[in-house]
Parts: C-alpha cells; structure tokens; sequence
C-alpha cells in the first residue's frame, strides 16, 4: 500500500452554504484556512459553499439560475451565433437556387 496517498486530517469541519444562510458540521479532509466559532462554543475549521441542500433548485423546489461564472450568458451568445450563422446559409442557398433558376429559365 502506498503511504502518502491519502489525507489524514480527518477532523470535524463546518461547511456554510452563505446564500441560504445554512451550516452544518461534520467530518472531513477539506482544507481551509478560515476558522468558525460553532453553536457548542468550539472553534472548527470553515468551508464555504456557493450550492447546497438548502439552496438547490431540486430540493427548494424552486427554479432559480445561479451562474457564477457567466455560463448561461456564453451558451446564449453561442446559440444566438450558430442560429446567425444557418440563417446566412439558408440565404445564401436560396439566392443559389434562385440564381441557377433564372439561368436555366433564361436557356
């Protein structure tokens, strides 16, 4: 077996989920260097969520768009620039189609 592989801080963390204002504490190797005074009066280390149960559209039952990082925005560009893009084709077929049309008509 392989020393060294795996962490071996296992101790009790509180992980805070700060939009829906949740908390909970248990056990984990996650390090941080932010510390919390917890609800038993002990300082614990602290792990802060930007999604958890509390605020998870499956389990509020809400729909609500979280994007942190502009993913929605850029798929919308992306989508916006492919349609652009077939539309410009389809044009440009159709003025092909009505070109050679007139040439063979002209015959």
């Amino acid at each position: 077996m392989k020393t060294n592989l795996h962490p071996s801080d296992y101790r009790p963390v509180v992980f805070s989920d700060d939009t829906a204002g949740f908390a909970f504490l248990t056990q984990s190797t996650a390090q941080t260097n932010e510390t919390i005074i917890w609800e038993d009066g002990n300082e614990y280390p602290l792990v802060k969520l930007h999604i958890s149960s509390a605020s998870h559209p499956f389990f509020t039952g809400e729909e609500k768009i979280i994007d942190t990082e502009g993913r929605v925005d850029r798929f919308k560009n992306r989508a916006a620039a492919a349609q652009a893009r077939r539309t410009e084709l389809a044009n440009k077929a159709k003025k092909s189609a009505a070109s050679k049309a007139k040439k063979t008509s002209d015959n």
